[in-house]
């Protein structure tokens, strides 16, 4: 089974100190059956004077600290070993009409079909999924259609949108990156009253023929998850029009990027300030081979 080496650093840097600063963090990989977490390590500089490990509503690990010594720049550095399973592909043309899924879903999935702060179903995503989804058609046809859609129709701009943008500007201007995308097709499955819910994580990413990967060149990603009540949950990603992918290693899921952001916080002080973050995926045999 392949197994990854995973470092996620991101740094902050402040334009005045910060007196005391609380974060939230989504960094810590969760376990799933196609997913196993051999190790994680979480370094934090300054140290935090308080730490705390739980679980989130919908079952992730989460990370709660507080620095309390004056800094001007924070480090975080999540270091995790995953062993990922090549999850089963689903049967297509056996899923149910998509039509009946709402009246399949328990109470824990149907959670997934209601609206979220940034993947809220609107009139227009209605109008853009409905024709992957025709009268009849079966449920993960209908998903892989539009999955198939987003990945041929949109481009992957990383100057067009940011955290806030609505999903039904990424409609209208066909562009965005990952998470947008994930948002666009959540929004659009759940118009369809159908469940789908936001998956963070990571994907190992391949160098052009011929040259070696940069380290810390790698990023965080996100796709999609959908219900369907014969296959259970099945990841679809529109970004590389890809299911139930291997290379793909979970650390959370939610409704929307808003319940799984990396980190988030509360800061006394720091002013302006920047930010930079450096990911990269290694594979465990191309590590010792190094």
């Amino acid at each position: 089974m392949p197994r990854y080496q995973i470092s996620h650093r991101t740094s902050y840097e402040y334009g005045s100190p910060v007196v005391q600063s609380n974060h939230l963090l989504h960094l810590a990989p969760r376990e799933f059956d196609h997913q196993r977490v051999m190790r994680h390590n979480l370094i934090i500089e300054p140290a935090p004077a308080w730490r705390s490990e739980r679980v989130d509503y919908f079952g992730n690990p989460i990370t709660l600290i507080s620095v309390e010594d004056e800094h001007s720049e924070l480090s975080v550095n999540a270091l995790s070993e995953i062993e990922v399973k090549a999850a089963q592909q689903p049967n297509f043309s056996r899923s149910g009409a998509w039509e009946s899924v709402a009246q399949q879903m328990p109470s824990n999935v149907a959670q997934f079909a209601c609206a979220s702060q940034l993947a809220a179903p609107t009139p227009a995503l209605h109008e853009f999924a409905r024709p992957s989804y025709p009268n009849g058609a079966p449920n993960l046809e209908g998903a892989r259609a539009l999955m198939e859609r987003i990945f041929r129709e949109f481009r992957f701009d990383n100057t067009t949108t940011d955290v806030s943008t609505p999903v039904e500007q990424v409609l209208a201007q066909k562009s965005g990156v990952c998470q947008d995308f994930a948002h666009l097709m959540i929004g659009s499955i759940r118009s369809l009253g159908l469940p789908a819910r936001y998956m963070s994580g990571y994907i190992l990413t391949h160098p052009p023929e011929g040259q070696i990967k940069l380290e810390g060149s790698d990023a965080s990603h996100a796709w999609v998850s959908v219900w369907d009540p014969a296959a259970g949950w099945v990841d679809f990603d529109p970004t590389n029009n890809l299911v139930n992918s291997p290379e793909h290693i979970a650390i959370a899921y939610g409704r929307d990027f808003a319940d799984v952001s990396p980190i988030s916080g509360i800061l006394l002080g720091g002013g302006k300030h920047s930010v930079s973050v450096a990911v990269d995926v290694i594979p465990v045999a191309d590590k010792q081979t190094r």
